[in-house]
């Protein structure tokens, strides 16, 4: 028997998202469905807080190659068979459909430049279509990229002009989230609401922790034996955002400042690209201040 070309795309799959109160025959009825239609379920993960009366979450990949209805035809019969008598909030995403990131950075080049790496590698299935910072330091390294680099400084009396500025690019772009690569500027609630997409934000330390201009000299003052990096979607309230990603490294009382931070920085790539990769394949569900990342 010969396999039609499309069966064996890896992209021609998509993912189903679901949040809803939990009760029984919310999976078997997701599977019925997608087996009605043609769809082939590769993978599936589930979780519950409370079997009585608690939230249930669920994301499910599946391949396209047998569906029987049109992408928008699947999604309203979904949202009429499944999502309506469950209750559910639920989203589909198609991987032939990658994430538009924006990214934002200062002077940092670290996270800014894995990211690219990344993508450049095929690790990430996004695009970029643009970057902006309130520096020019790293232009010359998003030009090597081929990426437009939008530079819009930032200062007190400027902040909210600058951020209406820097959302107008955004939505101009069609970004669908923005990533901050070490962008040393706290974003405003304006900020937030205007763009209305996800922000995802590294802080150089595992949450909570020492606070401050300089973590690291605090952290070798201290005498730390672990050190770490968090990342975070942005809310208003400052680095308090649900979690999506953290890591700690080891040391020793013979690190300096200046070693701590290289492995700091080493860590900060770490885990921010691991968020950005769970955000980007759906993998991310809110839960209040909290997430469930499968």
């Amino acid at each position: 028997m010969t396999v039609p070309p499309a069966a064996l795309d890896p992209l021609n799959t998509a993912v189903l998202t679901i949040t809803c109160p939990d009760r029984g025959g919310i999976v078997a009825a997701v599977s019925q469905f997608l087996h009605n239609h043609g769809a082939n379920i590769l993978h599936s993960d589930q979780h519950s807080t409370d079997p009585a009366g608690g939230t249930f979450f669920m994301r499910m990949e599946f391949h396209l190659a047998g569906l029987d209805l049109a992408r928008d035809q699947f999604e309203r019969a979904f949202a009429t068979v499944v999502a309506a008598p469950f209750g559910m909030e639920w989203r589909v995403a198609y991987t032939t459909e990658p994430k538009r990131m924006a990214l934002l950075v200062s002077r940092y080049d670290h996270c800014f430049l894995d990211l690219l790496w990344r993508k450049r590698r095929g690790e990430l299935n996004i695009e970029i279509p643009l970057i902006i910072s309130n520096h020019e330091d790293l232009r010359r390294d998003a030009e090597m990229f081929g990426i437009p680099f939008h530079v819009v400084p930032v200062t007190k009396d400027t902040k909210a002009e600058a951020e209406a500025e820097q959302v107008r690019l955004m939505h101009e772009a069609g970004a669908d989230f923005a990533v901050l690569a070490r962008y040393m500027q706290i974003l405003s609630g304006d900020f937030l609401r205007s763009f209305g997409r996800p922000v995802i934000n590294i802080h150089h330390s595992f949450l909570p922790a020492f606070v401050g201009a300089n973590p690291y000299r605090a952290a070798f003052n201290r005498g730390v034996k672990l050190i770490g990096a968090t990342s975070h979607y942005v809310t208003e309230e400052l680095d308090a955002g649900p979690i999506i990603a953290q890591d700690v490294i080891p040391v020793t009382h013979r690190e300096t400042p200046d070693s701590l931070m290289r492995i700091g920085r080493d860590v900060e790539r770490q885990v921010l690209a691991r968020a950005v990769k769970a955000h980007v394949e759906d993998r991310v569900l809110v839960y209040g201040n909290k997430t469930v990342v499968f």
